[in-house]
């Protein structure tokens, strides 16, 4: 087994055994508050949670982060995860495919998505430090089509590169590769942070070089510094495993990084990072996403079959539904508009960084 591959089973290993929940930070959801409603004049039944986001139609504004790929486990996941997003009629992503690149026999453990979902919304996936090192468009390319993928998400993960003994913490010149494959792909490029959030500044720069779509990942979630404090426990790293444990809770929280991007592009914003129930979906909506991505929940889930994955994305989408239905929102679109008070921590935040969040409350 090579290193890559190593590495990959030991990232699954942990997120499934130990707590790698951010610590002394939250997504900040809790600060963010719906008005209820006593008389929401609509029926549930009738609620319609569909959204056309890339092109394509959700019955839900919900995929399935990236995960895995590049070993005989991550293969099984994949494929759990893929069956269910194709009855359910959402998407998934898969993770970083450069271990198939350079092994092109682990291509099937990514591929395995495509085939057993044959029409869902299909994420492709490179690292930002790859890209750094030489791929561009012709690499890009290559893992569009080993899972004849409906976008390419390119993942920042500077956070777990300067804590991970192995790490690649050279971001030079990302965002003009950045730009070289946003305006040569034949499908849309999305950016996505791994847990730390990402700052107005640069979903600017980002939209400015073609990206199609952020995917904002903020703090709340998975801890990839936990992850590898970990990795540095196992191996006795003590140095590796006190810069994880300093930098367990860095970033910027979801709720916050929602709205820092969503109200300064034009381009759709998923939300994720620390998303762990219907009422956060119906939040990270109505603070300005265009769709919402859940990761480590759906890895335990899909570690005990098909039929698990379904059971959980199902009540996500029912909670969401709940949730709708107490604020009088029919649709999604109507859902993206109800007031809500942006209050605490939160509030604060965003306060100082110069975003109306009175607005919030007065739609």
């Amino acid at each position: 087994m090579s290193e890559i591959a190593k590495r990959k089973n030991e990232h699954i290993r942990i997120c499934l055994e130990k707590n790698v929940m951010a610590r002394k930070v939250t997504t900040g959801f809790e600060d963010i508050k719906f008005v209820h409603r006593a008389l929401p004049e609509i029926e549930k039944k009738e609620i319609d949670t569909s959204t056309m986001v890339f092109n394509y139609k959700f019955t839900a504004p919900l995929i399935v982060g990236a995960l895995t790929g590049g070993t005989a486990e991550a293969e099984e996941i994949n494929a759990n995860i893929a069956e269910a997003v194709e009855e359910l009629g959402l998407g998934m992503g898969v993770g970083s495919q450069r271990i198939a690149l350079e092994n092109r026999k682990l291509s099937k453990t990514f591929a395995v998505a495509r085939e057993k979902a044959p029409t869902a919304f299909l994420l492709a996936n490179l690292g930002a430090p790859q890209l750094v090192k030489g791929y561009g468009v012709k690499e890009a390319r290559k893992a569009v089509e080993m899972i004849c993928a409906n976008a390419l998400v390119i993942h920042l993960n500077p956070l777990q590169e300067t804590i991970q003994p192995e790490g690649e913490p050279n971001y030079r010149g990302v965002i003009e590769k950045i730009r070289e494959i946003a305006q040569n792909l034949e499908v849309p490029v999305i950016v996505k942070e791994t847990g730390a959030g990402i700052a107005k500044e640069e979903a600017k720069k980002l939209e400015a070089v073609g990206v199609k779509g952020i995917d904002v990942s903020g703090v709340g979630g998975t801890s990839f510094a936990a992850v590898e404090y970990y990795r540095a426990e196992q191996t006795k790293n003590k140095f590796q495993q006190k810069l994880g444990e300093n930098f367990w809770d860095w970033g910027i929280p979801t709720a916050a990084t929602i709205v820092e991007v969503s109200k300064t592009v034009q381009i759709p914003v998923i939300a994720s990072g620390g998303i762990r129930n219907g009422i956060h979906i119906a939040k990270a909506l109505a603070l300005g996403a265009s769709l919402t991505s859940i990761s480590t929940p759906i890895l335990h889930s899909a570690v005990e079959g098909v039929e698990k994955v379904k059971e959980t994305l199902s009540f996500f989408i029912k909670e969401l539904k709940n949730t709708m239905f107490l604020v009088g929102a029919s649709s999604i679109e109507e859902l993206r508009t109800v007031p809500v008070l942006v209050m605490g921590k939160t509030g604060e935040w965003l306060r100082l960084r110069g975003f109306n969040v009175e607005a919030y409350a007065r739609r």
